[in-house]
Parts: C-alpha cells; sequence; structure tokens
C-alpha cells in the first residue's frame, strides 16, 4: 500500500482546510490515521478511521474541530478541520495500520507512511 497527504497551505486562526490521503495497492489494512509532527516536537496522534466500517477515534485536541471521512471508491481519506488553531501548525501525515480501535492511537502502532504536507497556522 502507499499512501500519499495532500492539501496543506498557509491560513489564518479559525480558517478551515481539508486534506486529502489518496491510497494505492492493496488496501488490507485496518485503519487510515493521521498523525502530526510539529518541530522539535514528537509525533502527535490526530485522528483514524477504519477503511471498512467507518469507526473512528480522535485525539481530544482536535475533537469537535476535526472530522475524518473516507470514499471507499476513490479509495481517499479526508480530514476536514475547522477552526484552525497556532498550535494545530504541523507537518500531517497519513499512514496505515493494523491494529485494534485502543491502540489505534499510538503513532508506532502505523506500518506505512505517507509523505506529508505542512499545515501552517498564523496567529
Amino acid at each position: 500500500v502507499q499512501l500519499q497527504a495532500s492539501g496543506g497551505g498557509l491560513v489564518q486562526a479559525g480558517d478551515s482546510l481539508r486534506l486529502s490521503c489518496a491510497v494505492s495497492g492493496r488496501t488490507s489494512f485496518t485503519y487510515v490515521g493521521w498523525i502530526r509532527q510539529a518541530p522539535g516536537k514528537e509525533r502527535e496522534f490526530v485522528t483514524t478511521i477504519r477503511w471498512n466500517g467507518g469507526s473512528t477515534l480522535y485525539a481530544d485536541s482536535v475533537k469537535g474541530r476535526f472530522t475524518v471521512s473516507r470514499d471507499n471508491v476513490k479509495k481517499t481519506v479526508y480530514l476536514q478541520m475547522n477552526s484552525l488553531k497556532p498550535e494545530d501548525t504541523a507537518v500531517y501525515y497519513c499512514a496505515a495500520s493494523d491494529a485494534i480501535l485502543s491502540a489505534a492511537h499510538r503513532p508506532d502502532m502505523y506500518h506505512t507512511w505517507g509523505q506529508g504536507t505542512q499545515v501552517t497556522v498564523s496567529s
């Protein structure tokens, strides 16, 4: 499987942005997640969605502001980000995992990663 994230950019606080993760190859994984990394910080789980079934999990920091969805026909996972804050600034990666839901918040459970897309939120 290969994943490619796109849609990042420079926005102002309060703005919205939608990221896309194009999936190619075999879709034999369980979850596609979004993980972000800010400069000088560790990778941080954002959200994940079950490829078959659509179960989702969100980090507390993005609940109510971010929404993950998928289109299995287009083989694309979306991350709709609303009410963006400067602390959301990071490189956003999409990645695939075979974890169970209780472990799907762990970045180390994701085995295949896309190249990342930069999101910068100015105050």
